[in-house]
């Protein structure tokens, strides 16, 4: 499940577009801008996706059971695609949308400076929000660059509020520059350009969240620091030969399946491999706090070989 910096970024941003949505209707049909129109969709858009972040989460938070064993941890990653498919659809398509029928029937746009209040009050609120969301982000980066801790992260509601924040700001600059454009020249195609930008940018950050939690909704293995460090574990025991196979797979942000096939020393008689395996789960555990499962298979490196020689003939398996 998500940690509770992670729900404080939801809320925050919850609360923030929550109240610059309002203001921003509010705007668009006093002045009949459409670039302040594509804004208030772009708030509320992102209110309904902190509250499908939430709901993720508490989903997400449910103990296993007989019809889900490994828990519902992976909920969480399903509505954060959701929330990229709502972006996509409901955010970009609307904006887009606005701004082409307003190049067809172009209308003036009226007490801009009504506008120029709402963006500016907006600005502040989602640079509360976006600073919120980027200081818990900091937290867990360490001396990672941005890009390479979004692909790490294993927690994407992080990473979700920030791109959704980060869109904000960019959509409130081109609102703004938008609608100064079409008030100095009194042009009103920049206000409906300004709306197009807007949908661009927020299917830019659709697009880029979709592929981010498709790569873990369909299983994404642990850090390969973490893999590294079970490795020098089982490598620094004698009672084992040699390690067949790791395979690691997340099932939530902090939720880590491991299996391990095992080659142990030929004189190890019963009670001790029961120990050594006992040991070493409380090892991996205590190590790497994540691994929440852990299932070790004894085997000889020669039969393991000869199964995944028989599972790659049979498709079951790729070939090494």
């Amino acid at each position: 499940m998500a940690s509770s910096a992670s729900k404080k970024v939801i809320y925050a941003a919850l609360v923030g577009n929550a109240l610059i949505a309002v203001t921003k209707f509010g705007a668009a049909f006093t002045t009949g801008s459409s670039a302040m129109l594509s804004e208030a969709v772009h708030s509320v858009v992102d209110t309904g996706n902190q509250v499908l972040l939430l709901y993720g989460v508490r989903k997400a938070s449910k103990p296993a059971d007989a019809r889900h064993p490994f828990g519902y941890g992976m909920e969480l990653y399903f509505w954060t695609f959701v929330v990229a498919i709502l972006i996509f659809a409901g955010g970009a398509g609307i904006s887009i949308y606005e701004g082409v029928h307003k190049l067809g029937n172009p209308t003036a746009v009226k007490d801009p400076m009504v506008n120029y209040i709402v963006l500016g009050f907006a600005m502040v609120f989602e640079g509360f929000a976006w600073a919120v969301a980027y200081r818990e982000f900091r937290r867990v980066q360490g001396d990672r660059s941005l890009f390479d801790e979004v692909r790490r992260s294993k927690d994407p509601t992080l990473f979700t509020v920030l791109f959704e924040d980060s869109a904000a700001i960019l959509g409130l600059i081109v609102a703004l520059c938008g609608i100064a454009a079409a008030d100095i020249t009194g042009n009103t195609k920049f206000d409906a350009y300004a709306s197009i930008g807007i949908g661009v940018i927020l299917a830019a950050t659709a697009v880029l969240l979709a592929y981010e939690s498709k790569g873990l909704l369909i299983g994404e293995g642990a850090h390969p620091e973490v893999v590294a460090g079970i490795e020098k574990i089982l490598d620094a025991d004698p009672r084992i030969d040699h390690s067949n196979e790791i395979l690691t797979m997340h099932f939530g942000p902090v939720d880590v399946l491991l299996t391990l096939s095992l080659d142990f020393a030929g004189d190890i008689d019963a009670d001790t491999l029961q120990a050594t395996i006992s040991e070493l789960e409380a090892r991996i555990k205590q190590d790497y706090p994540e691994v929440t499962r852990v299932f070790i298979e004894a085997q000889s490196r020669s039969g393991h070989q000869r199964a995944l020689a028989d599972a790659v003939e049979a498709g079951a398996a790729p070939a090494m």
